[in-house]
C-alpha cells in the first residue's frame, strides 16, 4: 500500500463516496482530519480472512471484492464494494473479524479511518451509525442474492449479473480484468468464462481485448440478466440515501 501518489496529485473529493457524502456537514467535517487517502492497487489485499481489522475503507473509485477461500485453495466473491459503501464492517459489528479476505477487483483509491476513530464515532449514535447499518443490510442482501444466484441461474446470467453490478460501481463501462480473476471471483473454471464472454461477445453486448471487457449494449444486458440484479439493486437504492456531490 501506498500513498505517495495519491498525495502527489490533487486528492479526490471524499464525497465522491456515497456514505460519506450522505453525512451531515458537521458530522463529515468531524471526520476530516482522520480520514486519510490510500492506493489501491489491483490484486492488493485490505485484510485475510481471520484478520484483526484495523482499518475502515471508504472507496470514492475502485472495486473491493470479498472473497470466501476454501482448504483446497478455490475461492469465490460473495459480494463487492464500490463508490457505494466501506469495507471493513467487523470493526463496528463486534466480531473482530471475518471469514471473507478483501482484494482490489479493480484499481481505485479509499478514504481510510481508524478502528479507534470509527468505534467512537459509532458509540455517538449518529448519522455515521445508521448509514453504517443500513449499508451492512444491503451487503447482507446482497450476499445472500449472490449464493442464489450462483445455484440457480446460469453462467452467461451471472456473468451480467457481475458485469452489470461491477460498472454501476465505475465510472464508464469499461472493466479492467482478466479472464483468470473472473474466474476466481464466480468460482468456475477459466475455460467456462472464455466460452461465456465469447457467447455475450457474439451478442453484441461485450466488447473484450487484452485484460479489458467493455459493456456496449448496457440496455439489452439489463435484459440479459437473470432478476438477482434487479433485486439487488432495488435494495440498495431503497437503503441508501441517493447519490449526491458537495460543492
Amino acid at each position: 500500500m501506498s500513498t505517495k501518489d495519491a498525495e502527489s496529485a490533487s486528492p479526490p473529493d471524499p464525497t465522491a463516496n456515497r456514505i460519506l457524502a450522505s453525512l451531515p456537514d458537521k458530522d463529515l467535517a468531524r471526520l476530516l482530519p482522520d480520514l486519510q487517502l490510500v492506493d489501491m492497487p489491483i490484486g492488493w489485499t485490505l485484510s485475510e480472512s481471520g484478520d484483526h481489522v484495523n482499518f475502515l475503507h471508504f472507496p470514492v473509485s475502485g472495486i473491493v471484492s470479498l472473497l470466501y477461500s476454501l482448504e483446497d485453495g478455490s475461492s469465490s466473491e460473495t459480494a463487492l464494494v464500490g463508490n457505494e459503501g466501506m469495507v471493513g464492517i467487523s470493526i463496528f459489528m463486534g466480531g473482530e473479524s471475518m471469514p471473507t479476505s478483501t482484494e482490489v477487483q479493480s484499481a481505485g483509491q479509499a478514504y481510510r479511518l481508524s478502528r479507534k476513530v470509527m468505534q467512537n464515532e459509532f458509540g455517538l449514535g449518529g448519522h455515521l451509525q445508521a448509514l453504517s447499518l443500513l449499508f451492512t443490510q444491503a451487503m447482507i442482501s446482497q450476499t445472500a442474492q449472490n449464493a442464489v444466484c450462483n445455484q440457480h441461474h446460469e453462467l452467461d446470467q451471472q456473468m451480467c449479473r457481475w458485469l452489470l453490478m461491477s460498472i454501476d460501481r465505475l465510472d464508464g463501462c469499461k472493466l479492467a480484468v482478466t479472464q483468470e480473476r473472473v474466474a476466481k471471483l464466480l468460482g468456475v473454471r477459466r475455460e467456462s468464462v472464455t466460452q461465456t464472454l465469447g457467447l455475450l461477445e457474439k451478442e453484441g453486448l461485450i466488447a473484450r481485448s487484452r485484460g479489458l471487457i467493455t459493456v456496449v449494449k448496457r440496455s439489452k444486458m439489463e435484459k440479459r440478466v437473470c432478476e438477482c440484479y434487479g433485486v439487488v439493486k432495488e435494495e440498495y437504492d431503497r437503503l441508501l440515501p441517493a447519490r449526491k456531490r458537495r460543492n
